[in-house]
């Protein structure tokens, strides 16, 4: 597809309105746009608990963020503000919301759109669309909407700029991130202290990273309160601090979770547990790219720097909520995924 004309320098908009992992996985889009208009003014329109994740992209001139749960008023003042002020919108998502902003900002508007009545009426304000595709990778989603708007992919995940933190150890270590945003991505307590020690045998420091919340620090305290000595970080850094304690890890090892992404973008070898999640759609996406999709189930697979882990039970993946369908519940799969499996993925992962 011949590529969008826009004028000398042009004001490009990217709308991501979805959480921290899909925000991260639309940094490739804007790396391909910055390549094919290097001297235009990019801006990202976000939820304002997601523009972290892109301090320091080199790819961005500006971040215009807006509450996850806006008011009436607070989404016309949003409107108001980006009225017309590009010359290109593009919205990553064919929601309403997402491409009501696209529409409202870009004198050339570009978006997926669904395959019904909505999705035609929508169209009819658009440039250019794409039909939304079930069953596709997340991030190559996102850069059909860079042939969408005629030009060149850029494959890589752009991080936050590394900042290093003064906690981080000296030597060697390895990294464990126990904690996803949902219960029912949960692996078992005695998996990660078993795992630490295996780490640990191996003459690695282990670092525990976490969120702030008092959930999570509650989690890791119950994990945590034995006798393997981690050093626990959890609370204490953010996303560039994160970023740059992943980039020297000699692995990571983490459930499906936004750090999880960051830690295979960063090139880290990274090994990451999957129960529900269909890792075709959601898998971690490797540094250089992906050279062939995700497996639906395997026990180990390996990709680049990412090696992922499951349990392939008949069910596996579900892409449900667990197995009481509810962010609450348990899984299965993960409950009895096997210590030893994920250990071997780590080994593996170190050898390579």
């Amino acid at each position: 597809m011949n590529p969008l004309s826009l004028p000398p320098r042009p004001r490009v908009l990217v709308v991501a309105l979805r959480r921290l992992g899909d925000v991260l996985l639309t940094t490739p889009l804007i790396g391909s746009l910055r390549r094919a208009w290097p001297d235009a003014a990019i801006d990202v329109l976000v939820f304002d608990d997601t523009a972290a994740i892109l301090a320091g992209n080199p790819d961005l001139s500006g971040i215009v963020t807006m509450p996850a749960r806006p008011t009436v008023a607070q989404s016309l003042a949003v409107a108001a503000r980006l009225w017309r002020r590009y010359a290109l919108a593009i919205s990553t998502q064919c929601g309403d919301r997402p491409t009501f902003f696209a529409v409202i900002a870009g004198r050339k508007r570009v978006a997926p759109v669904e395959s019904s009545f909505n999705g035609w009426f929508k169209a009819r304000f658009l440039d250019r669309t794409i039909l939304h595709v079930a069953g596709v990778h997340r991030v190559e989603g996102i850069l059909r909407l860079a042939d969408l708007v005629g030009i060149a992919r850029a494959v890589n995940i752009v991080c936050p700029s590394f900042v290093t933190p003064s906690e981080a150890p000296a030597g060697d270590y390895a990294v464990i991130h126990a904690t996803p945003m949902f219960r029912y991505k949960q692996w078992i307590k005695d998996g990660w202290r078993l795992l630490a020690e295996s780490l640990i045998k191996r003459g690695l420091a282990v670092v525990v990273t976490g969120g702030p919340s008092d959930v999570e620090r509650h989690y890791l305290n119950e994990i945590w309160n034995r006798d393997t000595p981690v050093r626990r970080l959890d609370g204490r850094l953010d996303w560039q601090q994160l970023a740059g304690l992943l980039a020297n890890a000699r692995v990571y090892i983490g459930p499906d979770t936004s750090t999880t992404h960051l830690a295979a973008a960063v090139g880290c070898p990274t090994v990451a547990l999957y129960g529900p999640t269909d890792p075709r759609l959601w898998g971690p996406w490797p540094r250089g790219g992906l050279p062939a999709m995700w497996d639906a189930a395997a026990t180990i697979q390996n990709r680049g720097n990412v090696w992922l882990v499951q349990n392939p039970l008949p069910c596996v993946p579900c892409q449900l909520e667990g197995c009481e369908r509810s962010l609450e519940s348990h899984s299965i799969c993960l409950e009895e995924l096997p210590v030893q499996r994920v250990i071997a993925a780590a080994e593996e992962a170190l050898a390579g």
